[in-house]
């Protein structure tokens, strides 16, 4: 193993034969992330009716301590935990890829109309009475899914550019906008009530039906995005030298796009579209990783930071514990700001 200039190490190994780099700060503020994700996971069990030390909750989740205990942990907080942990790493992946494919931080799923999508999807199938029947996961999953597709289609003139999935994506956004609002117009006071709930984000009343399907989608869908990888560098470079490099430019694009819209779809279904994870998670993980480009690993774990410690706060600031979403926003929307008040300065649009 030979030590690289500034915090890179190359290893090659004989048995098999492998070789490979490793970048210690992005090795270390991963490390650090995880963690801190870990932290906040135990800590945002604590927290309830019947207050809990973490002790209590690691025993808990370990198989030890008394049934009482067993019972709070394992069907009431476990699942609310687990549904914030995998929608921030769902969430924070998504929008990693979705803006180095565009190569433009203000991409991700919330501002090209993936999560508008799904919450119009949701709030149809509340509005018309067939929500009842398929649920709001499925529903959320499938007007995600959809919404995926429709910008990667539209975008389409001979291959498709960063450019023209922001541009097709902020017009779906707004019309997926447009007809969920309408929808709410028309929906009786009860459907409106259920369909504003799961609209602002929230992990409250989570079960095990919720994680289920988000765990197995992470678990299909991370490891293709970890695959790919290697050619969203690339990518980065823009799609000539690209292709010039041996990137198969307009494949790998549809799969990253694809494997991003199936994560915040899945994620979106699960907790509903929690605002502004998607765009924050991989500029901050960009910061702390000192990289060109939004680290994937450290931008997913960056995420479940983001969802979990808004979590704590949005039940414990205030009298009433607030939904999720409401926290993400206030904190994501000074940072959108910034984003774009330094996009304008360098005159780039990113």
């Amino acid at each position: 193993m030979s030590l690289l200039q500034r915090d890179r190490v190359t290893f090659r190994l004989a048995k098999p034969a492998v070789s490979g780099q490793i970048r210690l700060r992005l090795a270390a503020v991963s490390l650090v992330l995880a963690v801190l994700a870990f932290a906040l996971f135990c800590v945002g069990m604590t927290i309830g009716d019947v207050p809990l030390s973490v002790s209590d909750v690691l025993s808990a989740v370990f198989g030890g301590g008394d049934s009482g205990t067993a019972y709070i942990v394992g069907e009431l907080r476990l699942p609310r935990a687990l549904t914030g942990l995998l929608a921030g790493v769902a969430f924070g992946a998504s929008g990693a890829v979705f803006q180095t494919i565009t190569r433009n931080p203000l991409a991700s799923p919330d501002m090209i109309g993936i999560n508008a999508g799904a919450a119009t999807a949701v709030v149809a199938g509340i509005s018309f009475g067939f929500g009842g029947g398929l649920g709001t996961t499925t529903l959320g999953l499938l007007g995600g899914l959809l919404t995926g597709l429709l910008v990667y289609v539209l975008a389409w003139r001979r291959g498709t550019t960063g450019y023209r999935i922001i541009l097709v994506g902020i017009g779906i956004f707004a019309m997926c906008t447009s007809l969920t609002d309408y929808l709410l117009s028309r929906a009786q006071i009860t459907e409106a009530q259920a369909s504003i709930g799961w609209l602002v984000g929230n992990l409250a009343n989570r079960g095990w039906e919720h994680v289920l399907p988000l765990a197995g989608a992470l678990a299909v869908l991370l490891p293709l995005l970890l695959a790919l990888s290697r050619w969203m560098r690339t990518l980065q470079l823009g799609d000539e030298v690209a292709a010039g490099l041996g990137t198969p430019v307009q494949p790998v694009r549809l799969g990253l796009l694809l494997a991003g819209a199936g994560l915040v779809a899945f994620a979106t279904a699960s907790a509903g579209p929690v605002s502004f994870v998607a765009l924050t998670a991989p500029q901050i993980a960009q910061r702390l990783a000192r990289q060109t480009s939004p680290p994937l690993i450290a931008s997913a774990l960056t995420g479940a930071v983001v969802v979990l410690g808004s979590d704590i706060l949005a039940r414990t600031v205030t009298a009433s514990p607030l939904p999720v979403g409401i926290v993400t926003g206030a904190l994501g929307a000074p940072l959108l700001l910034w984003l774009l008040a330094r996009a304008n300065r360098s005159g780039s649009g990113g």
